[in-house]
């Protein structure tokens, strides 16, 4: 059958129309009859957050009858041959009309646990992230992990997967194919076979400076720019992986983009990267429509970020802008490598370094393109997220330092105890960050030094990072949970010591760049988020010598990031690439400077 049209869709009548959207949500046309009242819809992007708010908007009871509409997995439907046609074609791409008996067996007993917990069946969008299908492998893993999920939680995730189903099927109604998406997913699943030994070997994605699977990666990464039309491709004296594809005058400026290709330990495959491929897919386009702009763009793959191997934050990023401090050059890894000896391996010279430094007056500015790594989009069901500010952040460690003694024999009123007190500080900075938009304050190591089941807490570790979009709120929300330790300590009979370990400017967008990106997501049919940054991002060293502004991409299973379970779709990247697109088209409008 010819595809579907949005003006088809916006010209039928209401009943038509209907029929035209007919099983796109499982057994539940009221869905699409109260999207369509929306209409006319501009794009499929709106179309389907049409979908998304006309569920949102829903009773409770509406939602559990859509979810309960929907059919087991390899359930008795399936058995029957009662299925939907949409469901028997997902279900056999995923390979469920072709388990063992154990798979079998197995998934009906997930079945019969998930149904007993949250009375609804399991609900999983089972082709996947690239439409392509999920493994049984994969099925069963997200069976095990959601069976133990809240069930408020779970409900919503249920409908997240339904959306994500019901993106799938109106992709094949319209005969969708998000060709650069794709391929900038693929791109990312290529570059993950890079792994550090020890990591590799039990399936883990590792990758840190300057370890073989590091300068793989990069290797694979520059070998990608040249296949696809970058004018010209080096990887520079800090490892950096840069391509320049240049603009239609020699004399004109150049727009910077990029992220970074290092990860933490056992992290995802779109921290970063995601930043690379998105830009790359851009120039693809451009090169294959024998495009120039009339600047040149630059996109880098900034070698370091995460400082998991040195401690060397933003390395990469911070090379640009001048910022490298060769006293790094000395420190060693856990190995006892310094970053002297790993450069020369690798064939870097660190005499060089002072050669990469970026000329500001030469770049019109800087965009990211990062996956969020949170949950705020995935939860709002919107793809994109247009960033506001990159936070500021303070971070300390310290100790409380009580009396330590018997824990049956010393009254409650005569204690000391140096546990409670920081426990009480959690408490404060809790709802002392809850009080203003955006800010943040988590205690994440706690330690009670030689501590007995039977000893009151004589001493009591921790650490203290406080996060805000604006410098001056997040230094008061830092005033405010000092005095509290102050006030806890002198109330308790208590002393303190606290060692301040980083401090970093928050970074807001520069107002002109983030207008840009708010005009890309808008012409994609889609409303403008604004948000800010909870996590640091190469923006922010960038952000120091020129204007920048990023564009986040919703993430997978509640937004997790620096986890194998980061992921995403080749929707929402191909949406990604798009926003950068229209971003690029607009640019090249403006009088040039």
């Amino acid at each position: 059958m010819p595809s579907l049209t949005l003006d088809q869709l916006n010209a039928a009548t209401p009943q038509d129309a209907i029929t035209l959207l007919d099983g796109v949500y499982e057994h539940s046309p009221w869905i699409a009859q109260r999207a369509l009242d929306t209409r006319p819809f501009r794009s499929l992007a709106h179309l389907k957050h049409a979908l998304v708010q006309a569920l949102a908007a829903a009773t409770v009871d509406e939602q559990l009858g859509l979810i309960r509409a929907h059919p087991e997995l390899a359930g008795k439907a399936m058995v029957a041959k009662s299925l939907t046609a949409e469901s028997t074609n997902e279900q056999n791409k995923a390979g469920l009309t072709n388990c063992t008996p154990e798979e079998f067996a197995r998934i009906q007993q997930l079945n019969a646990d998930y149904n007993a917990r949250f009375g609804f069946p399991f609900i999983l969008a089972v082709r996947g992230p690239r439409g392509t299908g999920l493994t049984k492998a994969e099925i069963i893993a997200t069976f095990e992990r959601r069976v133990h999920h809240h069930p408020d939680f779970e409900r919503a995730e249920a409908l997240r997967n339904i959306h994500r189903i019901a993106e799938i099927r109106l992709n094949d109604k319209f005969g969708v194919a998000n060709a650069l998406g794709e391929l900038v997913w693929d791109w990312q699943e290529a570059l993950a076979v890079h792994s550090d030994p020890g990591y590799a070997e039990q399936g883990q994605l590792t990758v840190t400076y300057l370890t073989d699977a590091h300068r793989a990666a990069a290797a694979q990464i520059a070998q990608t720019m040249r296949e696809i039309g970058f004018d010209s491709v080096h990887i520079d004296a800090v490892g950096n992986v840069v391509g320049r594809y240049e603009g239609q005058s020699p004399d004109g400026k150049t727009l910077l983009t990029g992220s970074h290709y290092d990860t933490v330990r056992n992290g995802g495959k779109y921290d970063g990267r995601l930043g690379i491929y998105v830009p790359m897919a851009c120039v693809k386009a451009l090169k294959d429509q024998g495009r120039r702009l009339p600047f040149a763009f630059e996109v880098v793959g900034f070698a370091e970020e995460e400082g998991q191997r040195y401690k060397a934050t933003f390395l990469g990023s911070g090379a640009l802008i001048g910022h490298f401090n060769p006293t790094w050059l000395d420190q060693q890894d856990a190995d006892g490598i310094t970053m002297r000896a790993a450069m020369a391996h690798a064939g870097l010279k660190p005499e060089d370094i002072p050669k990469i430094q970026r000329d500001p007056s030469k770049y019109l500015g800087f965009v990211e393109v990062h996956i969020e790594q949170g949950p705020v989009l995935n939860e709002l069901d919107l793809p994109l997220g247009v960033v506001t500010s990159i936070n500021g952040s303070v971070r300390f460690v310290g100790e409380v330092i009580g009396m330590a003694s018997h824990a049956g024999t010393t009254p409650m009123d005569r204690r000391r105890d140096a546990a409670c007190a920081v426990a009480e500080l959690i408490l404060f900075a809790e709802q002392r960050a809850a009080r203003d938009a955006d800010s943040v304050a988590t205690v994440g190591m706690l330690q009670v030094p030689n501590g007995s089941i039977n000893v009151v807490p004589g001493n009591c570790r921790f650490s203290l990072d406080i996060r805000a979009p604006i410098d001056a709120q997040r230094d008061a929300v830092v005033a405010d949970v000092l005095g509290a330790l102050k006030d806890i300590c002198e109330r308790r009979g208590l002393r303190y010591t606290l060692e301040e370990t980083m401090r970093a400017a928050a970074a807001p967008s520069a107002p002109a760049w983030q207008q840009r990106w708010e005009r890309a997501v808008e012409s994609l049919g889609l409303p403008v988020f604004r948000m800010p940054s909870g996590a640091g991002h190469d923006a922010m060293k960038l952000h120091e010598v020129m204007p920048q502004a990023m564009l986040f991409v919703r993430g997978l299973n509640s937004g997790i990031s620096h986890n194998p379970l980061e992921s995403s779709t080749s929707d929402d990247m191909q949406l990604a690439v798009q926003a950068l697109q229209h971003l690029l088209d607009n640019l090249a409008l403006e009088p040039q400077p």
